[in-house]
């Protein structure tokens, strides 16, 4: 595995020969949920792009392709929902594999995130459920 630190952003590549694993990008504000994700999606065999920035995000949506996204809703820059429609104006398959994270529950975030038709989990949350959605979004090739 290599991994390189680029700015407000990490890259995680499989060290695996051979293998094609599908990449996600994860965008929280808060480092610590930014990590942990990064670590558990590396884990389950993900290709990983973190960042605490949603201007960072908006660099690697517009030189590499990424398979998933895992957005928080708020952040101080950009919000996930406007994150989600720069994303998909450039990746369309993304309108299908985003999960939303967030710590909103008023109606104006549910409805942000109705709005986009994704799923979305509210933190706290587990992160076994995190990889739960993700395979629901984009199954990992079976590989041993």
């Amino acid at each position: 595995m290599s991994s390189a630190m680029t700015g407000t952003g990490t890259v995680l590549r499989s060290g695996s020969p051979g293998r094609h694993p599908h990449t996600v990008l994860i965008v929280d504000d808060e480092p610590s949920i930014t990590r942990a994700l990064a670590i558990a999606c590396k884990r389950a065999g993900y290709d990983v792009l973190a960042t605490t920035s949603g201007e960072q995000a908006q660099s690697y949506l517009a030189t590499q392709v990424v398979d998933a996204m895992i957005v928080d809703l708020r952040m101080p820059d950009l919000r996930g929902d406007v994150l989600f429609h720069l994303a998909t104006a450039r990746q369309p398959h993304l309108k299908r594999q985003t999960l939303f994270t967030t710590g909103d529950v008023s109606p104006r975030a549910q409805e942000l995130i109705a709005a986009c038709g994704c799923p979305f989990l509210r933190k706290p949350f587990e992160l076994s459920d995190v990889l739960q959605t993700l395979r629901a979004l984009l199954p990992l090739a079976q590989t041993a």
